[in-house]
C-alpha cells in the first residue's frame, strides 16, 4: 500500500523515475546534488515508489523526540557528528552482519555549497565490496534518475570522475557547482 501511495504522489506532482536499483541486496546509493530538504522527501517517495529498503544515516538530533522514532522506522541511522568516530568501519561492519542492509547518502554531505564532497562513501563501498549506485534527482525535468551501477575499482580517481560526470548533468532545486575531484 505504501508503495502505492508513493507511485501516486509522484505521478501527481509530476515526478518519474527513470531506472531502477539493482537487484543486489547490498549497495551504497549516492543521492544528489544535495541542495535542498526537499531531496529527502523525493529519496523518501522514490524509495517507496521502487518497494526498495534503503537505509540512511542522519545527524543524531533528527532521532530524538518527537520524530526520533519516525526517522528510524523510515530506516535511518543516527550519526553524532560532533564526536570523532570511525563511521566507515562502524558501517562496513553493518553491511558485513546485514546481508539485506543497503545505504543511501549523499555524498556533500551538507545541502551547503562545498569545495569537496567527503570520500567516506568511497570508502565504506571498497572496504564492505558493494556496488556504489548513483541517484540524481533532477529537479529541472522532475525525474530521479538511476543509471547502472559503478563498482569500486582500485583506481579511486577514475571512479569519482565517473560519479562526478553523471552529477554535472542534474540540476538540484537549488543548483550550484559540482566540484571536480581532488584526493
Amino acid at each position: 500500500m505504501f508503495q502505492q501511495f508513493c507511485k501516486l504522489v509522484l505521478k501527481l506532482t509530476g515526478w518519474r523515475i527513470s531506472g531502477n536499483l539493482p537487484a543486489d541486496s547490498q549497495f551504497i546509493a549516492i543521492v544528489g546534488p544535495h541542495t535542498s530538504n526537499w531531496d529527502f522527501i523525493i529519496g523518501v517517495l522514490a524509495r517507496g515508489a521502487l518497494g526498495a529498503k534503503v537505509n540512511f544515516l542522519g545527524k543524531h538530533q533528527l532521532f530524538k523526540p518527537p520524530w526520533g522514532w519516525f526517522f528510524k522506522a523510515i530506516g535511518g541511522r543516527p550519526v553524532d557528528r560532533t564526536r570523532s568516530n570511525n563511521l566507515v568501519d562502524a558501517v562496513v561492519q553493518i553491511f558485513e552482519s546485514d546481508p539485506s542492509f543497503s545505504l543511501a547518502l549523499a555524498p556533500e554531505g551538507t545541502r551547503s555549497p562545498v569545495k569537496r564532497w567527503k570520500t567516506g562513501f568511497y570508502h565504506i563501498a571498497s572496504k564492505a565490496r558493494v556496488p556504489i549506485i548513483t541517484v540524481g534527482l533532477d529537479f529541472g525535468n522532475k525525474r530521479v534518475i538511476i543509471p547502472q551501477g559503478v563498482l569500486t575499482s582500485e583506481d579511486m580517481q577514475q571512479d569519482m570522475d565517473q560519479i562526478i560526470a553523471f552529477y554535472r548533468s542534474i540540476r538540484g532545486r537549488h543548483p550550484k557547482v559540482i566540484p571536480d575531484f581532488q584526493p
